[in-house]
């Protein structure tokens, strides 16, 4: 039945207000130019610990909550954010994050290499720390070839940890990695009380390091002697499997303690650097980074691909690394590695 007539115009139809009132919604929002700026120190089932006014005398630890305006971005451990709302620090108090600055570098990953969907493990980061074992568990190449990737394309600058040097040496590995001009550090567990510890501290002054590894290399360990006063569960390597447990569930930014001789409070100390230890993996997927820039991982082979053929895959017949490898340019156990590592993305294998 036709409720209004066939001429009705707008001003037939009957309007009825919605129960919360007709006022239309603004696109218009506050730009919040009084927020505080924070920096993200960890995140906890939609809770985020934020330490306002970093680097700063008045710098202080609150707990924020991510604004509706946001959406659907995320947030992460480093993130730089903007805060408003209550700024004390005083306990059962609630801020909120309402802008997310611009990153200056993203880590990310995906769970295997066919997982569409990738994950950012944290945010503006100056350096990605892997860290390995010598033994117990056995070093695993290819999957510190793959953190090397992820660094690269993040735009971070590599180093590599290796850890229980007391368990095998560490010159083998050493060696496979030595063209590619990596820092490096070998620590043992009986030393990282004294002098291991301050050995590692000094290529991470200043700086965020990231500390990425696969369960049981003592990375947590590491961390812990890194920063005494924040002492994180470890745990220990199956003696079945000869993996590690997972111990850390979740990111968390800590900052190292001043160099020796440094005040407490000062504005050196206050800029010491930062750990940011993240949990274990088994895996660490590349699906969200195209093969192409895979090659600026291996910077001993990359001079190398100037001759190959348009769209070469670097593992066919006519590929110009193998006459460069011939040549004495790089070792034939890079290429074997870089090759091994563009395979695993076009058919999944055991890392």
């Amino acid at each position: 039945m036709r409720r209004y007539g066939k001429d009705a115009d707008e001003d037939d139809i009957r309007n009825r207000p919605a129960r919360r009132g007709s006022r239309p919604r603004t696109r218009i929002r506050p730009k919040h130019e009084d927020a505080a700026e924070a920096m993200v120190l960890t995140v906890d089932r939609g809770r985020l610990t934020c330490l306002i006014e970093p680097g700063t005398k008045r710098e202080r630890v609150i707990t924020a909550m991510k604004a509706r305006e946001l959406g659907r971005k995320g947030v992460v451990v480093g993130d730089n954010v903007s805060l408003v709302g209550d700024l004390s620090g005083e306990p059962d108090t609630l801020a909120r994050i309402v802008r997310v600055e611009e990153r200056t570098s993203v880590l990310r990953r995906t769970a295997d290499d066919d997982d569409p969907y990738e994950r950012i493990v944290v945010a503006n980061a100056d350096q990605l720390a892997i860290v390995s074992a010598l033994a117990n568990p056995e070093p695993r190449p290819r999957l510190i070839d793959r953190c090397l990737v992820a660094a690269y394309d993040a735009g971070m600058e590599p180093l590599l940890v290796l850890t229980k040097s007391d368990l095998a040496p560490a010159e083998p590995l050493l060696e496979a990695y030595a063209p590619l001009g990596i820092a490096h550090v070998v620590t043992r567990r009986d030393e990282l009380e004294s002098a291991g510890a301050e050995a590692v501290r000094e290529h991470l002054r200043g700086l965020a390091t990231v500390f990425i590894g696969h369960s049981g290399v003592g990375k947590t360990t590491l961390v812990n002697a890194l920063v005494p006063d924040r002492q994180r569960i470890t745990g220990d390597v199956n003696a079945v499997t000869g993996r590690g447990r997972h111990t850390t569930v979740s990111a968390l930014a800590l900052r190292l303690p001043p160099p020796p001789g440094v005040r407490e409070g000062s504005k050196q100390a206050l800029n010491s650097g930062w750990v940011i230890d993240t949990p274990g993996f088994r895996s660490f997927g590349l699906s969200h980074i195209d093969p192409s820039r895979v090659i600026l991982a291996f910077p001993d082979l990359e001079p190398g691909t100037v001759d190959c053929p348009r769209a070469c895959s670097h593992d066919e017949p006519d590929c110009a690394l193998d006459a460069w490898v011939a040549d004495g340019h790089a070792e034939p156990a890079r290429l074997y590695s870089l090759r091994r590592l563009l395979a695993s993305r076009e058919a999944r294998e055991e890392d």
